[in-house]
């Protein structure tokens, strides 16, 4: 299966990777060390159309396919995770909004989302459920024309900078996965509270949060979809949320490869430089070989779940999140092992790039679960 690129989405990669290279790479050291919100950027890509570029043109967004969004998202990681991160989360939520909503919904957040001028959040995963999304604990209880919400929630991208949440609450507790139901949530509601996690590994420039919910009242027309659909809902993204992941380890493979060439060509050693010795051509032509076949295979995943095809887009988006998201920390693992001691530290990007990649085997499903998916594709 090929894969070739139409001269617009040619034109999107290469205005990405120039704003890339010319403002995120600039700043991306500091940002990370920071750990700071890149508030400017967002601002700057939202006029790219670079903010939520799947958000459909009547609400102010791109309308670009899951192929082109993946570009997109490929070469923001690919000046760095951190900032790609911020700038390619800013909508998380919205595609539940814009799919499922009602219209006054997406009237209201989703052109403040593609402007930049408002982020959103998803909040799903717990301090006790991670992956076990039908295990949530957090409660939405009726009280006259309002829902009463209650629980606690964990690793929330944009946790403190988002406007406004999907907030998925058990409201048909002890059924399991068919109890769940999507709210939204405006964040300055009281009983809203977000605290900021920032001791985080990678991704520093990204906002994540614990969220406690503590008897938030809602109208009761913020029911995002029908209720106890929730889990139904959100497996109708699972497939585009991991291939997006997977385009995130594929750009931050080629940054880290991109650093790796660079510095081998201008490092000297013996009296020549180091990509004179096969040593490391070896090691470099194995890690370009390792990042085309994840850039192959995501690709491919991005084009089953454009398709609709639900039973090979499940497949292939497991496979592309496993595999680019394992080899895009083995990339910048060698990539360190180029620079040698200098890859050590941080006046070079590459153990940035090494830190940045290994969220991607966690988040959207860790390894394992994705090799769950495709084994009981694979063996019925």
């Amino acid at each position: 299966m090929r894969f070739q690129l139409t001269s617009e989405q040619e034109a999107i990669r290469d205005v990405v990777r120039e704003f890339g290279e010319n403002e995120i790479r600039l700043v991306a050291r500091e940002h990370d060390e920071a750990g700071e919100y890149p508030h400017d950027l967002v601002e700057q890509a939202a006029r790219y159309d670079l903010v939520a570029p799947s958000i459909s043109e009547e609400y102010g967004g791109a309308g670009m396919d899951l192929l082109t969004s993946s570009i997109v998202t490929e070469e923001l990681w690919r000046a760095d995770g951190g900032i790609g991160s911020a700038i390619g989360s800013r909508g998380f939520g919205s595609t539940m909004i814009e799919a499922f909503g009602d219209e006054w919904m997406k009237e209201e957040w989703l052109p403040r989302v593609t402007s930049g001028e408002s982020a959103t959040c998803s909040c799903i995963s717990e301090p006790g459920h991670g992956s076990e999304v039908a295990g949530i604990e957090t409660t939405a209880e009726r009280d006259g024309n309002e829902w009463v919400l209650n629980g606690n929630k964990m690793w929330i991208t944009n946790g403190t900078v988002a406007d406004v949440a999907v907030v998925m609450a058990k409201t048909s507790p002890g059924e399991g996965h068919r109890g769940i139901t999507a709210f939204l949530v405006e964040t300055d509601r009281d009983g809203f509270e977000p605290t900021k996690i920032d001791n985080k590994l990678g991704i520093r420039a990204s906002d994540l949060a614990e969220i406690v919910i503590d008897d938030v009242r809602i109208p009761e027309d913020h029911v995002v979809g029908g209720i106890d659909e929730g889990f139904y809902q959100l497996m109708a993204f699972f497939a585009e949320g991991r291939t997006s992941v997977a385009a995130q380890a594929v750009g931050s493979a080629q940054g880290a490869l991109d650093a790796a060439k660079a510095y081998a060509l201008e490092r000297e050693q013996g009296g020549q430089p180091i990509s004179e010795y096969q040593a490391i051509r070896h090691m470099l032509s194995e890690m370009a070989t390792k990042v085309e076949a994840a850039r192959s295979l995501t690709y491919r995943a991005a084009t089953h779940v454009e398709g609709g095809e639900d039973e090979a887009a499940a497949r292939f988006a497991s496979m592309a999140k496993l595999f680019a998201s394992e080899r895009a920390v083995e990339v910048a693992d060698d990539a360190i092992q180029v620079h040698g001691g200098a890859g050590y530290v941080t006046d070079h990007p590459v153990e940035r790039f090494f830190r940045d990649a290994r969220i991607t085997k966690i988040y959207e499903g860790t390894s394992e679960i994705q090799k769950n998916i495709v084994a009981d594709q694979l063996l019925g």
